[in-house]
């Protein structure tokens, strides 16, 4: 994977046109014009808002402005779960642009976490990353990078930059197929109509026969609902890989 560059750029370069609406029963100033936003969908809403947020903050009064947060139909929408992921779960059978509410009023803190700072976007990712790192390599790779890579894996998110992401990424991605490649594949499979809001268990790359596994392989033991019967269609599952 980590030698297929045009693959993983085009994965990096996946967009999604969305229009951000204020909500209705938020007091404005003057009416609020909608603002129109390529989100990137490795990346988190709270990382690419800013212009958003800016925007709306023209045409609200400063003493009614909280924290923004966003939802779609009524779903409040979880910073910590990539863009992709959210549009994937909601909103893959919508007509684009996607359409999203803003909100600076009434935080539904019973559905979503805080997120005062980038740092606080920073810390979860990192840990996301941390933990895919345990699963392949026993963590031996994030040990083995200093403070400067860490940050530059960061920042290369935080700025969109494909290739500084992937200069530091690529050596998490890499397969030492004469150990026996990874040891487990980090995934998570998420569900909307459930109490668990993901899947994640383990999973071995190769059977114990020798067999390199599929996706189809991953879902027929960890998820087997999600496939089709014979002669239907593939459903929609976000299947979102941890790094």
């Amino acid at each position: 994977m980590a030698d297929d560059k045009d693959v993983l750029r085009d994965v990096w370069f996946g967009r999604i046109p969305t229009c951000f609406l204020l909500n209705q029963d938020e007091v404005t100033e003057r009416e609020a014009e909608p603002y129109y936003l390529l989100l990137p969908r490795v990346s988190y809403l709270t990382l690419v808002t800013d212009k958003v947020k800016k925007h709306f903050h023209k045409v609200i009064r400063t003493d009614d402005a909280e924290e923004m947060w966003f939802e779609y139909e009524g779903t409040p929408l979880k910073w910590h779960y990539p863009i992709g992921v959210l549009f994937d779960l909601h909103a893959s059978n919508t007509v684009l642009p996607w359409s999203i509410t803003v909100h600076f009023k009434n935080f539904p803190e019973r559905d979503l976490l805080h997120c005062p700072s980038h740092s606080v976007i920073e810390a979860h990712f990192m840990s996301s990353i941390k933990e895919a790192d345990a699963l392949k390599h026993k963590s031996q790779v994030v040990n083995d990078m200093q403070k400067k890579d860490h940050k530059q894996l960061w920042m290369g998110l935080q700025n969109d930059k494909f290739d500084q992401f992937w200069a530091m990424n690529r050596k998490l991605m890499e397969y030492p197929t004469e150990d026996g490649g990874f040891r487990f594949i980090p995934f998570r499979i998420y569900q909307t109509l459930s109490d668990r809001p993901f899947i994640q268990k383990q999973f071995r790359p190769v059977s114990p026969e020798g067999h390199v596994h599929t996706l189809g392989d991953l879902l027929k033991e960890v998820y087997p609902v999600a496939l089709p019967n014979e002669g239907s269609s593939i459903p929609t599952l976000p299947v979102c890989p941890l790094t």
